[in-house]
């Protein structure tokens, strides 16, 4: 059953789905100015509205059951990711109709598969497409991540960087979506995994995971700290040859640990885009093990949980496994042969137990289509 299956029955006026999102590889490297490889999961939000002849805006979960409703006042808890669209596009000169939503989603929460963005792009089509229809213009695709992202940022309060709003927005199925978050410029890169045999495992390791945590805000500040010390607008601008320079002028130690993941991990993306182009796509394998123990050891945001499931998967042949998503939790992907990700889970599985870990769950994802209409 999709999640778009169980909205309540009835006509709606607009209805869209965006997915949530795995990258692939370059982690807190988005808003260092840098560069990132998400692709879009199979797993979506819907978001439903009907126009409404009140003011204001009602949503309605169909995971919570609750109703939030709301016209100028702050909205928190899940809530905010749909208030903070309306609040982003009112602010962006446009006119929001007032509305009934229903949400429902089968992208698991917590996990940092970007459940948020999933939300609020969703959100975002289904209103502009009420917007269109009231005689509003219209946002184009390529406009929404940025201002999804300062919804998130300013209203939700998530010092995020634009690579959810992105994925979940512009990836196109079979495909990785090359970002240089920057000047947002796009490149949809062949990343067909069932053609080469192979298959990317998901192992969510159920440790909890938040994006809105001091530890997260911590390691962007330092970044931001380090560019200033270093006279650029952001570590985007220091390249692996001239890393070694770019640490001799850092005093701090942490910090210094924190500019080499950055750095390293934007090579790590640019090398893996070349081996996809080239289809070689085993040889990305170690450029995904390496961008994990580059976040275990200079970024220090894994878990016991997931570092065991990294090393597991390779012990059990997996090509490279690297966590997924802003840290302290989450989920891993690996890069395993096709006849071999249920062993490789089972594997995992009997780790989690030995170590008194929660059971993880597993699944094996296909690079799927972003933001799309739903006929209802």
């Amino acid at each position: 059953m999709t999640a778009g299956s169980r909205l309540p029955e009835g006509s709606y006026d607009a209805v869209w789905a965006s997915p949530g999102r795995v990258n692939l590889i370059g982690e807190h490297t988005d808003y260092n100015d840098g560069f990132v490889l998400p692709f879009a999961l199979p797993h979506s939000t819907v978001v439903a509205a009907r126009r409404r002849a009140e003011p204001g805006w009602t949503v309605t979960s169909e995971q919570t059951g609750e109703t939030v409703a709301f016209q100028d006042e702050k909205v928190e808890g899940w809530a905010a990711y749909v208030a903070g669209i309306v609040w982003v596009l009112r602010e962006a000169g446009h006119d929001v109709p007032p509305a009934d939503l229903w949400i429902t989603s089968d992208v698991p929460f917590g996990a940092g598969l970007s459940s948020s963005a999933a939300i609020e792009c969703a959100t975002m089509a289904v209103l502009v497409d009420l917007i269109r229809a009231s005689g509003g213009a219209d946002l184009p695709m390529q406009l929404r991540p940025r201002l999804a992202q300062r919804a998130e940022n300013e209203y939700v309060g998530a010092p995020t960087g634009i690579m959810d709003q992105a994925a979940s927005t512009l990836c196109r199925a079979g495909h990785a979506l090359f970002l240089d978050c920057r000047s947002l410029a796009t490149e949809q890169v062949p990343f067909d995994v069932a053609e080469a045999g192979l298959a990317v495992l998901v192992i969510d390791s159920k440790a909890p995971h938040a994006h809105v945590t001091s530890e997260y805000a911590a390691r962007r500040r330092s970044c931001e700290d380090a560019a200033k010390l270093l006279g650029v607008t952001a570590l985007r601008d220091v390249d692996v040859a001239g890393l070694d320079d770019a640490l001799a002028q850092l005093d701090d130690e942490v910090m210094r640990r924190r500019v080499r993941h950055v750095v390293t991990e934007d090579q790590r993306v640019l090398d893996t885009v070349a081996a996809l182009r080239a289809g070689n796509l085993r040889a990305v394998g170690s450029l995904m093990t390496a961008s994990h123990e580059s976040m275990r050891d200079d970024y220090e945001i894994t878990v016991p949980q997931v570092d065991t499931a990294v090393r597991v998967a390779l012990e059990h042949g997996a090509y490279g496994a690297r966590m997924t998503g802003g840290g302290f939790g989450g989920c891993v992907l690996a890069l395993v042969n096709e006849d071999e990700h249920e062993s490789i889970a089972a594997a995992v599985r009997e780790a989690f137990a030995a170590n008194g870990f929660a059971p993880p769950d597993s699944f094996v994802v296909t690079p799927s289509a972003g933001t799309r209409k739903i006929s209802r």
